[in-house]
């Protein structure tokens, strides 16, 4: 009696034994699968985290036969003659149950980056565990990440806390260290967070107290010298009232000082394409070094100083359209692609509507690639060098996919950042959920293994489920660039 009271007075833990462990593995590597739904008859939904477990704990269940429907994206359970997939279990404390799957998908979900709980269910059956996050995160979408200043740089465009509906919208931040051939990812990334004082929630990365109305995002990030060398890390900033409206655009600048971003160019409301976008990337063309801009195709350009990103005027579009919107093809029927600072510059959306009206041959295609015998039309995502490969790869999802609308993702390879990408092969789908806004971080590149992270949610897919703690979140995926199905 001595020691339950004691225990009680230091609330000290569950006992690992009041839980029965479900894991969830990889057929092929014996690896735990995060994000797998596994659902009982009478609606009771359990989700695995980053290990691949499940902290299984119904009273009335225990000991008993239950069956658990299995869902996970990209992973499958063989069905019964019903068309049922799923297993049955007899879920006892203490006791492991082992569930695999075979994947489908070529890239690996390796595991959930943001919000709380990444790791419970393991935290709840006694396993040793990475620390909770410092920033009292609960949701984020749309990362942008820069090395600078000796650190990776993180930012994320809208974050959710756990006691108010309405979050933070003026970009959260955090910093980690730079990773390293020995970096396990298989956890997750330390995110030490930028947070307010008192509440001890994220802080707000671009506060811009001149202008309190709207959200603000932040774009782009690129680390460029000034003419006296000393190193800036600069972006694009939009000041908005929602997804449609913008209120003020320009270029901003992070101050170490206080740790923030501090505009300093306003741009019209007008320009379309004379600032940073997407990813960026340098590039040397002709002997020349140029930083790359476009999402996710680089296809606007200027030079790689913080004098160069900031004389807009000086930015160069790429495109093969004339002025009078015609396509501009030589002899052999090709497009003829040229640099240059009148027109605005042609990305896949626009390349993919030339193509369907015949005016570019789909075998001419630049931005975009053919994939399962039909050209893809490209949503969003990065183009980095692999020396790997020794090639470009274009890493992006896709608009209007199969599975979902924005749930697909591709990669694709060329000798040039600006293409051609030919062909592409599909390496991740979601069933009728989101997943975009995809980057691949190439310092988190490891031999033949690269990294990308995308927003998971089911917002524009059309699908009410909410995925319990992984909606609205970072997810990662681990990508063997030697598979072969990669490469035909």
């Amino acid at each position: 009696m001595l020691n339950i009271a004691l225990a009680l007075i230091l609330g000290a833990n569950p006992a690992p034994s009041l839980y029965a462990e479900i894991r969830v593995v990889d057929e092929a590597t014996g690896r735990g699968i995060p994000l797998v739904e596994l659902q009982t008859t009478n609606g009771t939904l359990f989700v695995t985290d980053n290990n691949g477990r499940v902290a299984f704990h119904e009273p009335e269940l225990e000991g008993r036969e239950v069956y658990f429907s299995v869902h996970s994206h990209g992973y499958t359970k063989k069905k019964d003659g019903f068309g049922f997939a799923g297993v049955k279990l007899t879920p006892k404390a203490g006791k492991i149950s082992d569930i695999a799957l075979t994947r489908t998908n070529i890239a690996e979900r390796w595991c959930r980056l943001t919000g709380e709980g990444l790791e419970r269910d393991s935290r709840l059956l006694g396993y040793e565990t990475t620390p909770l996050n410092n920033g009292r995160v609960v949701g984020q979408d749309s990362v942008q990440a820069a090395v600078f200043n000796g650190k990776v740089y993180w930012f994320w465009g809208d974050t959710q806390r756990i006691d108010y509906p309405l979050g933070l919208f003026r970009m959260a931040g955090a910093t980690t260290s730079l990773p390293d051939a020995k970096t396990d990812l298989s956890h997750g990334l330390p995110y030490d967070y930028f947070v307010e004082p008192k509440s001890r929630f994220a802080r707000s990365m671009i506060p811009y107290a001149a202008k309190p109305e709207g959200v603000v995002w932040v774009f782009a990030l690129a680390v460029v010298p000034d003419k006296d060398g000393k190193q800036h890390l600069v972006a694009h900033y939009s000041r908005r009232k929602g997804l449609t409206e913008e209120l003020e655009q320009g270029l901003c600048d992070y101050d170490l000082t206080v740790n923030e971003f501090k505009p300093v160019k306003e741009l019209p409301l007008k320009e379309t394409w004379r600032k940073p976008t997407g990813h960026p990337i340098e590039y040397t063309e002709a002997g020349i070094k140029y930083l790359l801009y476009g999402s996710p195709n680089p296809n606007v350009r200027t030079k790689p100083t913080y004098e160069g990103v900031l004389e807009t005027a000086e930015y160069e579009a790429y495109t093969c359209l004339k002025a009078d919107g015609s396509v501009d093809i030589d002899k052999d029927g090709s497009p003829v692609w040229r640099w240059q600072k009148d027109l605005p510059p042609l990305g896949s959306k626009e390349e993919l509507a030339l193509v369907k009206a015949g005016k570019i041959p789909v075998k001419h295609a630049r931005y975009c690639p053919t994939g399962d015998s039909k050209p893809i039309e490209l949503h969003s995502g990065s183009v980095r060098w692999n020396a790997h490969r020794k090639s470009w790869l274009l890493v992006a999802g896709e608009l209007g996919g199969s599975s979902s609308l924005l749930g697909e993702v591709w990669v694709a390879e060329a000798t040039s950042p600006t293409g051609p990408f030919a062909t592409a092969t599909k390496i991740i789908t979601h069933d009728k959920q989101t997943f975009y806004n995809v980057v691949h971080h190439p310092f988190l590149d490891s031999g033949r293994y690269i990294h990308l992270e995308g927003t998971y949610t089911n917002d524009f897919s059309g699908n009410q489920h909410r995925t319990p703690r992984y909606n609205y979140n970072q997810v990662l995926y681990r990508l063997d660039l030697d598979d072969k199905r990669l490469w035909k």
